[in-house]
């Protein structure tokens, strides 16, 4: 499937909004394990980075864990006009961000829509505050905010608006099962990925490394601390990187990943079609537990 051209460029997966039942359990869990720093925080909402932004995820106080919203940075102000402009005209409704809101958010510009089938909500938005003290690595050398992986009910209808619409680009693809997505002209092999499901539901968000002793480690650290690991290490097929994957307090899946395969914005490879098989997951060989994946429901557009 090819990617769709669009008047717009991305720039980067820029964060991840979650819906966590008790913000600071998340935030200290977040902070002390994973080691993301904390921007701000109150018994409503906590913003943490990895990164000098603002922030890179955002926790929001809710009845149910699951994704509130994931947050892509275009290139430009001028983009994010284009983008308003194209994103309507392909019929999806625009919802705008508030000045207040805006402000809370350390950004400049930004709009929201909702992606057809999983009523994911997209913001687009462009100039995050970056902070003066840079991000200090405690627990783990995090690199940046890797990407967000998606249960998808439609997997083709899913496939045909993030790349035939929105500009995504294939880089693996695993047929009617997985589709791995780059924001185009971003190198990374995926900011964003599909899996084929019977419900639309968050599978994880993951966290990308400097260094591989960062996998043993954090697993380590997590078994101590009564964490449940739920698939690797291993090494996938697909971006070759080397993985963990854990549950945090609502049992929503978090990924450290070691390494990535980049693409050049011209000249990149084709898509590779790979084996459905779990050997393509990981080439070492482990399985993932019954709890992978499976917690995390997709905030829907209030009625």
């Amino acid at each position: 499937m090819s990617t769709a051209p669009v008047p717009f460029r991305y720039k980067r997966l820029g964060y991840v909004a979650l819906n966590v039942t008790d913000v600071a359990r998340s935030t200290a869990f977040y902070r002390d394990l994973v080691g993301l720093a904390v921007t701000e925080s109150d018994d409503a909402s906590a913003a943490l980075r990895c990164s000098r932004d603002h922030h890179n995820m955002l926790l929001y106080r809710a009845d149910a864990p699951g994704l509130k919203r994931i947050g892509f940075e275009l290139e430009s102000r001028k983009d994010l006009e284009a983008a308003r402009e194209y994103v309507a005209g392909i019929g999806l409704a625009i919802e705008p961000v508030s000045v207040e809101e805006l402000k809370s958010l350390r950004t400049v510009a930004a709009f929201r829509f909702r992606l057809p089938g999983s009523g994911l909500c997209i913001e687009y938005f462009v100039q995050m505050m970056q902070l003066a003290q840079a991000y200090q690595p405690t627990v783990a050398k995090i690199e940046r905010l890797g990407h967000v992986v998606l249960n998808v009910s439609d997997f083709d209808g899913a496939l045909q608006w993030l790349t035939g619409k929105l500009g995504f680009a294939i880089s693996d693809f695993v047929p009617g099962f997985a589709a791995f997505l780059r924001c185009h002209p971003n190198p990374l092999h995926h900011s964003m990925a599909i899996l084929t499901g019977t419900e639309n539901h968050l599978n994880h968000v993951n966290f990308m490394v400097t260094d591989i002793d960062d996998i043993g480690r954090g697993m380590n650290r997590m078994k101590q601390n009564g964490v449940e690991i739920v698939f690797g290490p291993g090494r996938h097929q697909p971006s070759e990187s080397i993985f963990l994957y854990w549950l945090d307090p609502d049992r929503m899946t978090v990924e450290y990943s070691f390494g990535m395969e980049t693409f050049p914005e011209q000249g990149a490879r084709e898509a590779r079609l790979l084996e459905p098989v779990p050997g393509t997951l990981d080439t070492w060989g482990s399985t993932p537990t019954p709890a992978f994946g499976k917690v995390g429901v997709i905030e829907q557009a209030a009625a």
